[in-house]
């Protein structure tokens, strides 16, 4: 939901720093997976506890995502980039509130739950750019991406906040899972209704 609206103030300096990366010879994917080691460390912290610097790390893995994607405008999208990037968020989203569970078994369930309802909005995310693929549809909505990103309530920006307020504030663990966990399949239904909506209904 506020993915385009965070990117018209973030690209534009983003994109600077990303064409002097790119201009020194810094590779996107090396971006990519520094950003992922910082979302492990992040990971590893808060799982034991110590979610200061767990979101210390958090923070670190964010702005690897920013940076990598600034990079490759500056050089070339690619396919695999693209792929990798995607993979690397999904894994830390889930990770960062499986370490919550480990850090605080009483709060198991509800973490679970958040991770189940995660899965809505990432297939049916996918499996819109997927079909959009394959029938040539593109969109610039949210800057210039690999494949299509379909948008919805729950997109980058707001899971990367219910993350980092997770970190300060771990007392409300539990009503930030439920109520995203909901917003979530809020998202997945009308992701839903868009596909039926635009590749033909039944």
């Amino acid at each position: 939901m506020l993915d385009s609206t965070v990117r018209k103030i973030i690209d534009k300096p983003l994109d600077v720093f990303g064409r002097y990366l790119a201009k020194i010879g810094v590779k996107a994917n090396y971006i990519t997976m520094l950003g992922f080691v910082f979302g492990l460390i992040a990971i590893l912290y808060i799982s034991i506890g110590n979610l200061p610097y767990g979101l210390l790390f958090l923070c670190l893995n964010r702005l690897a995502d920013g940076v990598d994607g600034a990079v490759a405008r500056a050089v070339k999208l690619t396919n695999f980039g693209g792929f990798v990037d995607i993979v690397a968020d999904f894994i830390i989203y889930a990770g960062v509130v499986f370490a919550f569970a480990i850090y605080n078994p009483d709060h198991a369930l509800y973490a679970a739950f958040l991770i189940f309802s995660f899965v809505g909005p990432i297939t049916s995310f996918l499996a819109y750019a997927i079909i959009a693929a394959k029938d040539d549809v593109n969109t610039s909505k949210n800057g210039q991406k690999s494949f299509y990103y379909l948008g919805g309530i729950c997109e980058g920006t707001e899971t990367a906040f219910i993350l980092i307020l997770m970190c300060l504030a771990p007392h409300l663990f539990v009503q930030i899972c439920v109520i995203y966990g909901i917003l979530c399949w809020v998202t997945t239904i009308g992701r839903v209704y868009a596909a039926w909506n635009d590749f033909g209904k039944i």
